[in-house]
C-alpha cells in the first residue's frame, strides 16, 4: 500500500521548563501537575512555578510554530503573575485550537527528587487533560544525586506533543488504484 502524496501528518513539538525552589524567606506553596501540593517547599516564577503545566503548554506551542510560553505568557505580561499552570494550559489548549490544530496528545516527565508523585499521578493526569482538552500524561523520575534537581534546587520537566491541523484525519492511507502504467479501467 502507499501512502497519499496529499496526506496530512501529525506534527510534534518540545517544551522544556525549569524552576528553582522558592527562598525559605519567601515560602510559596506548591502547585505541580496541576495539583496543589500541602506542606512541601513551592517553586518560584512569574506564575504559579507549575512546570508539568508550562512544559506541556510550550510543547503544544513548539509543535504548531506559534512561539514559546514566553511569546504567549511572559514575564512583561503582569495580568499571568501568579497564574495557575492549569488555566496557562487552558489557554495555550485555546490559542493551538485558534490557530488551526487540534491535539493528539501531550506527555510530560518531570525530573525531582520530590513530592512523591506515583500516588497521584491519575490525579493529575485528567487535571491537565480536562485543561487541554486532549490526554495529557505524566511521568517522574529522579537525577540520582546529580545537577540542580538531585541537589534538591528545583524541579524541571520536558513534554512532547502532537498536534494536527484541524478537519482533517492525520494520515489517511491512498486507495488502492491502478500500478503506475497500468492501463485504466
Amino acid at each position: 500500500m502507499t501512502l497519499n502524496q496529499n496526506m496530512v501528518l501529525p506534527r510534534t513539538g518540545v517544551g522544556i521548563d525549569v524552576h528553582a525552589f522558592a527562598p525559605e524567606d519567601d515560602p510559596q506553596p506548591l502547585w505541580l501537575g496541576g495539583l496543589f501540593w500541602e506542606g512541601e517547599q513551592g517553586l518560584s516564577g512569574h506564575s504559579d512555578g507549575d512546570c508539568v503545566a508550562h512544559a506541556a503548554a510550550d510543547a503544544l506551542f513548539s509543535a504548531c510554530g506559534i512561539g514559546d510560553l514566553g511569546t504567549h505568557f511572559g514575564t512583561d505580561r503582569p495580568e499571568f503573575a501568579g497564574a495557575s499552570g492549569v488555566k496557562l494550559l487552558g489557554e495555550a489548549a485555546r490559542i493551538v485550537r485558534a490557530a488551526g490544530f487540534e491535539i493528539g496528545n501531550v506527555a510530560v516527565q518531570f525530573v525531582a527528587n520530590r513530592p512523591k508523585f506515583g500516588p497521584r499521578r491519575e490525579e493529575s493526569q485528567r487535571v491537565l487533560s480536562e485543561a487541554a482538552g486532549a490526554p495529557v500524561s505524566v511521568t517522574a523520575t529522579t537525577s540520582d544525586g546529580l545537577g540542580f534537581t538531585g541537589r534538591g534546587e528545583g524541579i524541571s520537566a520536558v513534554a512532547t506533543a502532537l498536534v494536527y491541523p484541524a478537519g482533517v484525519s492525520a494520515v489517511t492511507p491512498a486507495e488502492p488504484g491502478p500500478a503506475k502504467g497500468a492501463p485504466h479501467a
